[in-house]
């Protein structure tokens, strides 16, 4: 039998084959250093996990409505006035199986078969593969590396064809952890309304901001779709649970397209999240979030040490994203030796596109301060068994 086309469009995610090799090598009795995956290391925090065995132990799970609990509803939207001043109506929420399945959802209800979206590079991999499953087509757009990774509109308007029909934009961005200001969002606005596209905002990292919070799309465009994830702020990554913000027109939409596609978000995680929003965890989750902010900091001083440069301004999120063509033209390479000479396992830029990736490299500072430490130091061996020299 023969598949469908789409599959031989569908790329592998590397980082799927870095864990592999991981656990192979731990299963051998290596000590390796996890630095590579967009996972918390914090479990999820205990009032979540009692509400879960409550509900698990008292309720009926059956099904909750496609668009989620009400009362879930409610407290997002509550934290969207509380965070950003807006006024949100909770109906514009649809509570999703995960952030991956809101942006499918925002993918579905906005693109035709042979529709572009604009997508700034390097970002996330799966964007563009999720792009393929509702026929549609990602356009890079590489940021400017001798501008601290800025996005120009030059380069966004360069990509434009007559099939583009939306701008898929992250902030705090994967992998570079920049974070996008609100002059900024305004010029993408602008811009999004002169070319008549849609905007789509992935804001899964806000709340891990390391000065202010962050800016949402929403502050300055209504109208936009925001997608959203219980996985990073609330360390809920294997709960499966997201959300979308749609535009008021697309609310019924939405909602029919939840129903055949997911049907509902898991019951139980919708119940335990709700936890999520009172003033004890939010105040656990912004002290870890103090945590990421202590390690990065102490990233940005031990990486360029070494002679790497950091790629971007990195305020959010929990990712460095540097260039690693001191040491080595093949980023691959450089992450494959790291794994196995010295345990450190990092991920190569093949995964994030943009204009270095084959010189680029993702560290995820998901393990704690310590092994960071152990990290650098493991990496400064590494180097100088390398001569500590620049490319010739």
């Amino acid at each position: 039998m023969i598949l469908a086309d789409r599959c031989q469009r569908i790329a592998s995610f590397y980082v799927v084959e870095v864990i592999a090799q991981v656990e192979a090598l731990e299963q051998s009795g290596v000590d390796v250093i996890r630095a590579f995956i967009g996972e918390p290391d914090f479990p999820t925090p205990a009032p979540i996990v009692a509400e879960a065995v409550r509900a698990l132990q008292a309720q009926n799970l059956g099904y909750t409505a496609s668009t989620g609990l009400p009362a879930l509803k409610q407290a997002i939207a509550e934290r969207y006035r509380r965070w950003h001043g807006l006024t949100l109506n909770p109906q514009r929420i649809i509570v999703t199986p995960g952030g991956s399945a809101a942006l499918h959802m925002a993918f579905l209800a906005t693109l035709n078969p042979g529709d572009e979206v604009l997508l700034p590079e390097p970002g996330y991999p799966c964007n563009g593969n999720i792009l393929q499953m509702v026929n549609a087509t990602g356009v890079s757009v590489d940021m400017d590396p001798e501008q601290d990774m800025h996005l120009s509109l030059s380069a966004l308007a360069a990509a434009l064809t007559p099939r583009t029909k939306a701008l898929l934009i992250a902030s705090p961005n994967n992998p570079l952890g920049s974070v996008l200001t609100p002059a900024q969002w305004q010029a993408l606005v602008d811009f999004c309304r002169t070319h008549q596209l849609q905007l789509l905002a992935d804001e899964i990292y806000h709340g891990l901001t390391f000065s202010d919070q962050a800016c949402s799309a929403l502050e300055v465009e209504p109208d936009a779709w925001v997608i959203q994830s219980f996985s990073k702020f609330y360390g809920m990554t294997g709960w499966r649970l997201g959300w979308l913000v749609v535009p008021e027109y697309a609310i019924d939409a939405c909602a029919r397209i939840a129903q055949n596609l997911y049907l509902s978000a898991p019951t139980v995680a919708q119940i335990a999240a709700l936890v999520g929003f009172s003033p004890d965890v939010e105040a656990t989750c912004f002290a870890r979030r103090d945590e990421l902010r202590q390690r990065r900091d102490y990233l940005l001083q031990a990486l360029p040490a070494l002679g790497f440069q950091v790629l971007g301004k990195p305020e959010g999120a929990f990712y460095l994203y540097f260039d690693v063509a001191r040491y080595s033209a093949n980023a691959e390479d450089f992450c494959r030796a790291l794994l196995h000479q010295v345990g450190i396992a990092l991920t190569p830029g093949l995964d994030f596109g943009g204009p270095c990736p084959s010189t680029s490299v993702r560290i995820a500072y998901t393990a704690d301060l310590a092994r960071l430490r152990e990290a650098i130091r493991r990496l400064t061996v590494y180097c100088e068994g390398l001569g500590l020299r620049p490319l010739d």
